[in-house]
């Protein structure tokens, strides 16, 4: 009657079973316990629930991912291999919801829009941009 204490550690648990982050857990790549710190630390308030750092990683997961895919489009539209902080700066300002949400958000080495007043051009091709398909055939 040995007692197999190798295989067994307290409460049914197997002793080599790795720990499960809470990231892992909720299944995201942003870290969890990392986000509940800062908040905590931040002294937003006095209180902070379980689910409010998961839904905030969560949160940030998803925009940064939608940015990323966006500016990966740009820098493949632009024949590069390597994302630039230009590609974002094009990647943001080219979508509405993210161009409102960032309005006020400068990156360093972004660039702005190319955008020319139709004041400032030559009266020929001012014409060429009004002109509908139908007047040109």
């Amino acid at each position: 009657m040995s007692s197999s204490s190798s295989t067994k550690a307290g409460k049914g648990r197997s002793r080599a079973s790795a720990s499960v982050t809470c990231s892992r857990r909720a299944g995201l790549q942003f870290p969890v316990s990392r986000i509940s710190r800062s908040i905590k630390d931040g002294n937003y308030a006095e209180r902070v629930s379980r689910t409010a750092p998961v839904y905030l990683s969560a949160v940030l997961e998803y925009l940064s991912a939608e940015v990323l895919e966006l500016a990966g489009n740009v820098a493949k539209d632009n024949q590069k291999a390597r994302i630039l902080p230009r590609h974002i700066v094009h990647a943001m300002r080219n979508d509405i919801e993210l161009c409102r949400l960032l309005e006020n958000v400068t990156i360093a080495d972004g660039g702005v829009l190319p955008n020319i007043d139709e004041d400032f051009l030559p009266e020929e091709e001012k014409g060429k941009g009004n002109r509908s398909a139908t007047e040109e055939l």
